[in-house]
């Protein structure tokens, strides 16, 4: 029983750090700016005290069977809430998204964790409370349904001050928006309509690379874009290169700039797909029915209400979409790297702002390393307003 003893404590302790990592998130990275925000990272707290009650009570039994699953309760727990403190940084550290609780999908994996939690600590409390030499079952029945009541308690706690605040935060109108219209706006379309580029844009895209979770470079690139014509400047500092990037395109003509070297005209297919917001929709997201969107809720972005939407994401996509990876990665082959864009569509149907995470073989990247990666966040905004393409100067 001591083995088992320490083991189920472990997990508790697992359990409890893991809650107290998404506790310290929302606590100090909450601030849509509703009268609530401070109120709702306090009540964060409460699945990480039912945590450090599953430590000080740990819930073990003598009976293999029934031990083996109190254990896969804790693991599936830790198993749920470790993918989800991800999506929380990720949301918390995003440009708008303002919303924690914005769709079922995106909340049911927390209250799959939590309720696997407070049952985990609920049989423990019951152990304690009634003694090793109670009825195994009653035991189990009485710490079940202590466990569904710490589930109303902590969840309803949280639920409601955020709901509440995020409702608050909701009804106040915002008088403009670069990203989209703030008001007397419809509900954007759902994930599985068409989604379009908007006639004019200005476009952002930053991009960063890892090698074994160490820090391999970055990108930055800023332009305008009108229909087709398109002009953006970048810097990169990557294994791969170094210096100041650019290309300009107007009707027939093309320009490119490269480090060390004055802005030269080029062939128009040598900057085709290089028009950043427009390519990324005709390729990753046209049609979307075909990509399986998931849709994660509605969100503001600063002020202008977006739908929230995730597709999968493969390395041969990522290429075709944002030719610029090339910078990062140079000729490697990413046919086999994996990973998730989040896209926000705005009421007119447009996309406005784009982040994507891949992850695959470090082969043909750095001689040694086994896994490497990609980050990058492209955005949208002002679409529609007037912008003029000029000729790079001589």
């Amino acid at each position: 029983m001591r083995v088992r003893l320490i083991q189920v404590r472990i997990l508790g302790a697992a359990l409890t750090g893991c809650w107290l990592a998404a506790f310290v998130l929302v606590l100090a990275g909450y601030r849509p700016g509703g009268p609530l925000d401070l109120l709702v990272g306090l009540a964060a707290i409460g699945p990480m005290l039912v945590a450090i009650a599953a430590v000080r009570y740990p819930p073990i039994a003598r009976d293999e069977r029934a031990f083996a699953a109190i254990v896969w309760l804790g693991i599936g727990a830790v198993l749920l809430l470790v993918p989800s403190l991800a999506g929380l940084v990720t949301q918390l550290t995003g440009r708008g998204p303002q919303t924690l609780l914005p769709s079922g999908e995106a909340a049911y994996p927390w209250l799959l964790a939590l309720g696997a939690t407070c049952v985990f600590a609920g049989i423990g409390l019951a152990r304690r409370r009634l003694g090793d030499s109670g009825v195994r079952r009653r035991r189990f029945v009485v710490g079940t349904l202590l466990g569904l009541v710490l589930l109303f308690v902590t969840g309803a706690a949280f639920a409601s001050a955020a709901i509440v605040n995020e409702l608050s935060v909701s009804n106040r109108l915002s008088t403009a928006s670069r990203f989209g219209p703030t008001q007397n706006v419809t509900e954007p379309p759902t994930c599985t309509e068409p989604v379009l580029a908007g006639r004019t844009s200005r476009v952002q895209l930053t991009m960063d690379g890892t090698v074994d979770d160490r820090y391999a470079g970055q990108l930055a690139i800023d332009g305008i874009r009108d229909g087709t014509d398109v002009s953006w400047t970048g810097f990169a500092a990557t294994r791969e290169a170094l210096g100041t990037f650019g290309i300009t395109r107007i009707g027939d003509r093309a320009w490119e700039l490269l480090p060390g070297q004055d802005w030269k005209g080029v062939a128009h297919g040598d900057v085709d797909g290089r028009d950043l917001d427009r390519q990324l929709v005709a390729v990753a997201l046209t049609p979307s029915e075909q990509n399986a969107p998931e849709d994660r809720g509605l969100a503001y972005i600063e002020g202008a209400l977006a739908r929230h939407c995730r597709i999968t994401l493969v390395g041969t996509t990522l290429r075709k979409a944002l030719p610029e990876v090339a910078l990062l990665v140079g000729d490697a082959d990413i046919s086999r790297w994996r990973g998730e864009l989040d896209f926000w569509v705005f009421s007119d149907g447009q996309l406005g702002q784009a982040d994507g995470r891949i992850t695959g073989s470090a082969v043909g990247i750095a001689d040694g390393a086994l896994q490497a990666g990609i980050r990058f966040r492209l955005l949208a905004y002002d679409r529609g307003l007037p912008v003029s393409v000029m000729p790079p100067a001589p």
